[in-house]
Order: C-alpha cells, then sequence, then structure tokens
C-alpha cells in the first residue's frame, strides 16, 4: 500500500475515533452531588416546613424523591461512605468524628469517588468542608481525586472568620486564605465559577459539602430578620436563614448550568450527611454542657419529623435523610421508598459514568439506577446502617433492629413502614426476626476495621483504667484545649 494511502487511512480512523470519544463525552452526564449538614428531616419546605427553600423543593417535584434513604449518624463517617461506595467499619471510622487534634484520616488505600471518575475523564472539583483528615496533605482532598478544592478541612468553623480554635481553616488549593464573607456565599460564588469556566469537553463532577445548616448558628442579619414573622426566637430564625441561604446558594447553581447549557445532562444529586441535632451535645463544638446551652439552649432548633431521635442516634431521626436525584435528560418525576444508602451513591453514579472502583476494596454499596428510573425494589437485601464495637443498626424490608452492646444492653425491633417513629418495640414478640438481624448485624461486627477514634482516645479517656466517656465532654467537637492540627503552609 503507498505511503500516503496508509497516511489517509490512518488519519480518518483517528478521526471516527475521536468523533466517537466525543460522542460518550456528550453522554456523560455531569455529576452535582451537593451535601447538607446537620439538616432537619421536616426542615424544607417540599416536607412541609415554614423554611422557604424553592430552589429544593423545584428539584424534588422536577426529580426522584427518595423517602427511605439512610446516611450514619455523624458527619465523618457519612462522608466516607459517600465518597467510597464502602460502610465506614471498613476504614475504622465507623465511631464518632475527626477532631482537630486527631492525625489519622480516610486511609489513602481506598479508592475515592472522584479519584474514579478523574481516571474517567472527568473534570473534578470541591467546595466546602470536606471532614474526613486534616493534618497530613496525604489526606487533603487535592490528594484524593480533586482537581480543585475551596473550603474547609475539619469540622464546623465559624460561617464569617472560617476560625475553629483561634485557627483559620479556609485554603484553595493548599494556600490558606482569610477572606471577608459569609461561608455559604462563598462556596455558591466559587460553585458558580467553576461551572462558568467548566471546559465542555470534559465531563464535570462537583462536589459542594455545605457547612450549613451545622452549628454555630450564624447568618447575614438580614437574612435572620426575613423569618421575625414566622419564628418566635432568634435562634430559629437564624437557624432558618442558614438553610434559606443554602437554598438560595442551590439556585445559583443550577442557574449556571442552565447558562452554560449543562443543566439537562446533568445530575443533581442532594441529601444530608446526617439528621439534625436534637441535643446540645451534638450541636457544635468542644465546649462544656453549660456553654453550649448557653449559645444555643437546652434544645436545638432542627426538627426530624415525624422521627424519633436526631444527629448521633440509630433512630431514624439521625440517619434517615431527606434525599433528591434530579436528572432532567433521564429521570422523570418519582417518589421511591425503597431503602437505599449513602454507599449507593458511588456505585450508581460510576455505572451512569462508565466508570469503575478497585476490585480490591468492592463495593458495599449497589448500584441504584433501576430504583432511580423504574421504581424497581431496593437491590439491597439488607442494608447495614452502622456498626460499631457498643452499638449496631440493620435494615431489612421493612423491619430495623438496633442493638446496644454495652451494659445493661438493648434490643430494639421496629416495623418502620408502619411506625416510622419507632414507638413500638416489637423485639419481644417477633424472636424470628431479631434472631435474623442479630445473625446479620453479628456477621458484619466480625468484619470492622478497629475504631480510629477509639484507638486514639484510649490514654485521654482513661479506658485502660476502667473510667467511661463523661457525658459533658462533646464527641462531635475536639479537646476543649486544642486547636486544629493542620501541617505547615
Amino acid at each position: 500500500m503507498r505511503p500516503d494511502r496508509t497516511r489517509t487511512l490512518i488519519l480518518g480512523l483517528a478521526a471516527i475515533l475521536a468523533t466517537a470519544a466525543d460522542a460518550r463525552c456528550e453522554e456523560r452526564p455531569n455529576i452535582v452531588v451537593i451535601l447538607a449538614d446537620d439538616l432537619g428531616n421536616a426542615d424544607l419546605g417540599y416536607r412541609g416546613s415554614p423554611i422557604r427553600t424553592p430552589n429544593i423543593d423545584g428539584l424534588a417535584k422536577g426529580g426522584v424523591r427518595l423517602e427511605s434513604y439512610y446516611g450514619l449518624p455523624l458527619c465523618t463517617p457519612a462522608r466516607a461512605a459517600l465518597l467510597t461506595g464502602r460502610y465506614p467499619m471498613r476504614q475504622g471510622l465507623q465511631t464518632l468524628v475527626i477532631f482537630p487534634s486527631h492525625k489519622y484520616g480516610l486511609p489513602t488505600d481506598e479508592t475515592t469517588l472522584p479519584q474514579a471518575l478523574k481516571e474517567a475523564g472527568y473534570q473534578t472539583a470541591m467546595v466546602g468542608k470536606w471532614h474526613l483528615g486534616h493534618a497530613d496533605r496525604k489526606y487533603w482532598p487535592q490528594n484524593r481525586g480533586f482537581d480543585h478544592f475551596y473550603g474547609n478541612l475539619v469540622g464546623e468553623v465559624d460561617y464569617f472568620t472560617k476560625e475553629r480554635g483561634g485557627v483559620i481553616d479556609w485554603q484553595r488549593n493548599g494556600t490558606f486564605l482569610r477572606e471577608e464573607g459569609y461561608y455559604t456565599d462563598l462556596i455558591g460564588a466559587e460553585a458558580v465559577g467553576l461551572i462558568e469556566n467548566h471546559d465542555a469537553a470534559k465531563p464535570l463532577f462537583l462536589y459542594v459539602a455545605s457547612l450549613a445548616a451545622h452549628a454555630p448558628y450564624q447568618a447575614p442579619r438580614e437574612a435572620i430578620d426575613a423569618y421575625k414573622d414566622v419564628f418566635p426566637d432568634d435562634q430559629k430564625r437564624t437557624y432558618a436563614a442558614m438553610i434559606t441561604s443554602m437554598d438560595a446558594m442551590i439556585g445559583r447553581i443550577v442557574s449556571a448550568l442552565d447558562k452554560k447549557g449543562m443543566r439537562e445532562n446533568t445530575v443533581i444529586f442532594f441529601t444530608t450527611d446526617n439528621g439534625g441535632a436534637t441535643s446540645s451535645l451534638f450541636a457544635t463544638g468542644a465546649r462544656s454542657r453549660e456553654e453550649r446551652e448557653h449559645e444555643i439552649g437546652a434544645k436545638p432548633p432542627c426538627s426530624n419529623a415525624p422521627f424519633r431521635g436526631g444527629k448521633g442516634t440509630l433512630h431514624e431521626g439521625g440517619v434517615r435523610l431527606p434525599a433528591i436525584v434530579n436528572w432532567p435528560a433521564r429521570l422523570k418525576p418519582a417518589v421511591v421508598d425503597a431503602p437505599l444508602h449513602h454507599v449507593d451513591l458511588m456505585p450508581t453514579l460510576l455505572a451512569i459514568a462508565g466508570a469503575k472502583g478497585d476490585p480490591a476494596k468492592p463495593f458495599d454499596g449497589r448500584d441504584a439506577s433501576d430504583a432511580l428510573a423504574e421504581g424497581k425494589p431496593s437491590p439491597h437485601e439488607d442494608i447495614l446502617i452502622n456498626v460499631e464495637v457498643f452499638r449496631g443498626a440493620i435494615r431489612k424490608g421493612d423491619w430495623k433492629l438496633i442493638k446496644v452492646a454495652t451494659l445493661p444492653g438493648k434490643t430494639e425491633l421496629f416495623d418502620v413502614a408502619k411506625d416510622p417513629g419507632e414507638t413500638h418495640n416489637l423485639a419481644a414478640e417477633r424472636p424470628d426476626v431479631v434472631k435474623d438481624l442479630e445473625a446479620r448485624l453479628l456477621a458484619y461486627a466480625k468484619e470492622q476495621k478497629m475504631s480510629e477514634w477509639l484507638k486514639s482516645q484510649v490514654d485521654y479517656l482513661g479506658f485502660q483504667s476502667g473510667t467511661v466517656l463523661d457525658p459533658d465532654y462533646d464527641i462531635d467537637g475536639g479537646l476543649p484545649t486544642e486547636k486544629p492540627a493542620l501541617p505547615p503552609k
């Protein structure tokens, strides 16, 4: 064959392959995951709240509402599950959260959602709260699959100063910043800028991890005053203003997608990490009980109605969450009651995007595409809500078991379809169901890795000398005298 004809054939084949690659890229959706923090189940407009959330309500009306969706009791375990598709007990992250003083993080041998999507050709970016490791740069978002990161590494920060314990925890791609402005507005503006400047040659994965509505309860004064005729106390007005500010941020993100021509083929997934805090113990950082109650009152302003309990508990109010999937190009509006879990997000999105996880770290989650698109049953036979050395919860069908192993111990069994408020413990009436679910929970428990939190706190809590956790100690904060252990700038 003559050289010029060979060259022509090669060029033609290359053009065909490039066209095919472009077509595949166009078919792959953009993905925007929006995670609220400590959001009460009942605190959204579409769920009957007077709190104004028109943009979230619009996503719910035009999307798939998940009504039996589960998270984890607290921040760090929830984020680990979302970003790995694996139960946090496999990573030692099942208990409590990463404190400012802690040195551990999400193990670096875990493949994250952004890493898998990046390998499949996605541009990846994150704005907001990380809380999966801060003391070593290897745990930072930029080293876990994100091309761009803007936000805070530890847990809560002040919404205006972005400080915790007197230390700035606010950065863009590794450079710490001191910026004016309200947290929610800043991450929203960054997200909009990322969309506006996105190169359409690649699909986009954007993770928006809101700090709202986590304490401290702070919002611009005008946003608080907008609720003066709705709620009688200033704290409830502030909490409502935080949620409405988050909703406005979401509206700006959706509008930016529209203007960029990306909205039709963008999957937007909205949920929260765990239920709203109903106890001051879980509502804010490291303080004595007196300080917490002086700051926020004995009872925080969240509502998880009709569910029992809240953040930190295994009852429905702590782990059953509002969730929405909105994808105009593929999903029709629907209400799905199939039980699903945070661990299902990664395998579902990877299936949609044509990406793969790590076979050496098999998913606990399942591809829920059929449940979302066709209303098919849950892909799970059972769902482990969480398991720790002292407690655990599991759901199978309509049955949910909660087991507390610390003496004197407690076993609770609920039919959550008939009794979502978990008011009737049926353990004594249905020993057959208890036996089945206990065996399943124990099988999971035998697979758990030792809790990194418990390992790190042995000396401080005095477990070796037989003492127990001080009930006044805030397990969602840090050691009272410690500052965030951020590495050198």
